[in-house]
């Protein structure tokens, strides 16, 4: 018995596609599947190994240490690799990673790891509670009172003559002499009026 050619044309062309279609499957899957994202954590330092990302695609990765950049937002293609710092430390550092697929969500990461204090490192002790002290005074500090030394008795003023009564003194005149004159003149006067008055009179009975 012949098998017809176009029956074997047929199941050539379909055994040729169902090759074809797997292929392209697997092609596809396949660079998908190989995201390796490997990172390790030491007391030291962090190590990013990121390969076989899709080159065609642009990844993102970023490091922080308790939410402090330690690694801004890197751009990277088919693989990145890069070893980080820490900084010193008495006590554990949360360690976050996180890497962002250009080609599809499923493929990203988002890690938290721990970084151990290293060997040595003696913890800082916890600040103690110290009483605030008292606030200083907005008043002015109160001066002790120191006496003031007793003012020195003067020595009392001596007595000088004025010049008026040394001149007194010299002429054994007072203040009042130009008084008694005046006074004189008038008694003086006043005889010479009574005389002349008596005068008249005589001389008038006469």
């Amino acid at each position: 018995m012949t098998v017809p050619r176009r029956s074997l044309r047929a199941a050539g062309t379909l055994a040729a596609a169902a090759v074809v279609g797997l292929t392209g499957t697997v092609l596809t899957a396949g660079p998908a599947a190989a995201h390796t994202p490997t990172w390790a954590v030491t007391c030291t330092d962090v190590s990013l190994d990121l390969t076989a990302y899709n080159s065609n695609v642009t990844n993102k990765v970023t490091v922080t240490v308790d939410g402090k950049d330690l690694l801004p937002v890197q751009t990277f293609g088919k693989e990145f690799h890069k070893k980080l710092e820490l900084p010193e430390h008495d006590k554990e550092l949360t360690v976050h990673l996180v890497v962002k697929a250009g080609d599809g969500d499923n493929f990203s990461r988002d890690e938290t790891k721990q970084a151990p204090v290293c060997e040595g490192t003696t913890p800082s002790p916890a600040p103690s509670e110290t009483t605030p002290s008292q606030a200083p005074s907005s008043e002015a500090p109160v001066e002790s009172a120191t006496p003031s030394e007793a003012p020195s008795e003067s020595a009392p003023a001596a007595a000088f003559p004025s010049p008026s009564s040394s001149d007194l003194a010299e002429t054994g005149s007072s203040s009042a002499t130009p008084i008694i004159g005046g006074a004189a003149v008038a008694v003086l006067l006043a005889g010479g009026g009574i005389m002349w008055s008596v005068r008249k009179r005589r001389t008038a009975q006469h």
